[in-house]
């Protein structure tokens, strides 16, 4: 293994270590949030009997499947929710070095990875999009004019109402389509990524929400016409789109010889 190699290595499984750190936290934000509990109040504990867990119960991943899913104090089953977060939040932050390397894109994809993965948890629970996620994503759409030079102001500026302005008009149609929270993160989402990159993003949250509902309604655990939490599914196409978005359209483009 050459040095690059054992660097990229080291770099690739520091970040999803951090990553599933991240994760980690984020879920008891999510949840306590959930709860009305303030995130910094008291250790983190179980659900079920209230027993505040040792450090060895909070490593990431590892301790859901040492304690086989269960608490080690009153053997409740621990939700699998909190190990898929945690792995979600390893992936994705291993893949923003893995598509960009010792470059400043890494820093700026982890930081809008972390924003994303924690409104997709705080909506998962709440069915809300807190402002202050969506301004903690500004100031980065205005970093990646800086660092993203081969997308114009133009296309950031376009891509700014590409997406946000026919959500926002279909919730005004149709009550509950889309919530303003959902408005509001890809209109600076589209700043972030420009016009194309944007409907990439909204295409596949519109396809993997579609495939969601359909499941859950083929399975009777929804009813047609029930409410899912659609912004899980935005801020996934939004990180896919800012990861492998360029390559994904050339890949769709090449199918029709353009």
């Amino acid at each position: 293994m050459t040095e690059l190699q054992i660097i990229n290595t080291a770099a690739t499984s520091l970040l999803a270590v951090l990553g599933a750190c991240v994760a980690s936290f984020i879920n008891v934000v999510a949840l306590r949030r959930a709860e009305g509990i303030s995130w910094i109040s008291g250790r983190s504990h179980c659900p079920a009997c209230g027993k505040a867990l040792a450090w060895f119960e909070l490593i990431p991943v590892v301790s859901w499947l040492f304690l086989l899913g269960r608490c080690r104090a009153c053997k409740a089953r621990i939700p699998p929710r909190y190990a898929l977060v945690e792995l979600a939040g390893a992936a994705s932050s291993a893949f923003c070095y893995i598509r960009y390397g010792l470059t400043w894109m890494t820093v700026l994809s982890f930081g809008v990875s972390v924003i994303l993965l924690t409104i997709t948890m705080i909506d998962l629970t709440s069915m809300e999009i807190p402002n202050a996620l969506i301004i903690a994503l500004i100031p980065f759409a205005v970093w990646a004019i800086w660092a993203m030079p081969d997308v114009s102001l133009l296309s950031r500026g376009i891509g700014m109402f590409t997406a946000s302005v026919p959500m926002l008009i279909l919730a005004l149609i149709v009550a509950g389509a889309f919530g303003g929270g959902d408005v509001k993160l890809m209109a600076v989402c589209g700043v972030l990524l420009g016009w194309e990159n944007t409907l990439l993003a909204l295409f596949i949250a519109i396809l993997t929400g579609g495939v969601l509902s359909i499941s859950l309604m083929l399975t009777g655990r929804a009813k047609k016409g029930a409410h899912i939490a659609f912004g899980p599914h935005l801020c996934a196409g939004v990180m896919v789109a800012l990861l492998y978005g360029k390559e994904l359209i050339s890949w769709y483009l090449g199918l029709f010889g353009l």
